[in-house]
């Protein structure tokens, strides 16, 4: 009896050690504020729920027998964001074909977008010839819904077309036209039957359904009950992703969370973020915005800092590619959410590639490239001490 209770502590103690040595060999989960992927908190469970299929239909791969191509630019949407972060060169997107507000000449041989893989027995797409082109690196996806929910109103009021404060700065909402299946938003504004544009490099896309629609069809040619028309053959084919799919797709990144700051209170940062303001960085990637009324609570009247005023700005002859989207002029882009800045180099290979087409590789020389409408704030960047520049890159990482 007593070699049997033996045997049997012994036994209990060699579990223990084994459970304790499983316990210390398992990975530790990464803090909340160093990824970008994550559900908004407070969802509900249907929420839940449909956030996960979305998740799941975000990063699930095409195939020619699932309707991928003829010709493509991805397999799946994740592909171009990995852990819903920046893009890579690797998958940086090439448009083509518009140099004015006379619109795409180029939509009969491919454009607006180059799709530059094609499936077997097929022939990737070329630039034709004469047609002026930019390459635009994936954005990161996290906080959309949140810049998705800001009122028209609010957008129209940090404009300043003729810089009546004399800074400079003359942002300016993109007025587009939308696709037939997209509905406006509550207490949209419209200007001669235009819509205010927010997302996308040059503000001419909508929202998140219109996102997310275009995203199948233009990168992995896959049509659906919103576009229908195959990308390469300009003809009708029978949608090959289910609409219910593309409702979740569109739910998953409305309700991505955003982006944590790490270190608020550290005086470093707490100084850098001085810093932005004083040299004016804050007269374009506005530190503060507020959400209206949401369907999902958990986005409605949330203030929230993305670094941005969603509107569209001239950043001078340096970033002009002479390609342009909608009206916006070619040397105009939309203001760049700064937030989730410092993760970037995680889903692009350990470094920074930064702009619109990922030319520039440290923040510094990001910040340097800006003309335009940013030259004062340029200006006034060369002009700060080494210790301030470098508390200013810090306040930006830390983003």
């Amino acid at each position: 009896m007593k070699r049997a209770y033996a045997v049997a502590i012994a036994g209990a103690a060699v579990l223990m050690i084994i459970f304790i040595s499983c316990e210390k060999m398992e990975p530790v989960a990464p803090a909340s504020d160093e990824v970008l992927d994550g559900p908004l908190e407070s969802l509900t469970y249907a929420q839940r729920a449909q956030h996960l299929r979305g998740d799941i239909a975000f990063f699930a791969p095409f195939t020619p027998q699932t309707g991928l191509g003829p010709v493509f630019v991805a397999t799946s949407c994740g592909s171009c964001h990995a852990g819903d972060g920046k893009g890579h060169p690797f998958t940086t997107l090439t448009r083509f074909g518009q140099t004015d507000s006379t619109g795409n000449h180029f939509l009969d041989q491919g454009g607006p977008q180059l799709q530059n893989r094609a499936i077997p027995a097929h022939t990737p797409e070329q630039i034709p010839a004469g047609a002026t082109f930019a390459r635009f690196t994936p954005p990161i996806n996290t906080g959309l819904g949140f810049l998705e929910a800001v009122s028209d109103a609010d957008i129209l009021a940090m404009a300043d077309p003729g810089d009546a404060n004399g800074d400079g700065i003359r942002g300016v909402p993109h007025w587009i036209g939308l696709p037939s299946y997209v509905i406006p938003r509550p207490g949209a504004l419209t200007q001669g039957g235009r819509y205010i544009g927010r997302f996308g490099k040059k503000g001419s896309v909508y929202n998140l359904l219109q996102q997310t629609a275009t995203a199948y069809n233009q990168d992995m040619g896959i049509t659906s009950d919103f576009e229908p028309i195959d990308a390469h053959s300009n003809n009708p084919v029978d949608p090959e992703v289910a609409t219910n799919v593309v409702h979740d797709v569109v739910f998953y990144l409305q309700t991505l969370k955003a982006p944590i700051q790490r270190g608020p209170t550290d005086p470093e940062v707490a100084a850098g973020k001085q810093v932005f303001t004083s040299i004016n960085c804050a007269g374009c990637h506005k530190t503060q915005l507020t959400t209206g009324y949401s369907s999902v609570a958990a986005l409605s009247n949330k203030t929230f800092s993305p670094y941005t005023d969603l509107l569209l700005h001239d950043m001078g002859p340096g970033l002009d590619d002479h390609y342009t989207e909608g009206s916006a002029r070619t040397n105009e882009w939309r203001t760049a959410p700064l937030w989730g800045l410092g993760l970037a180099p995680n889903s692009q290979g350990g470094q920074y590639f930064l702009l619109h087409d990922g030319r520039a590789h440290s923040i510094e020389e990001a910040i340097l490239l800006h003309g335009g409408e940013a030259t004062n704030s340029v200006n006034a960047f060369k002009q700060l001490s080494p210790v301030a520049k470098q508390q200013l890159i810090k306040f930006l990482e830390s983003l």
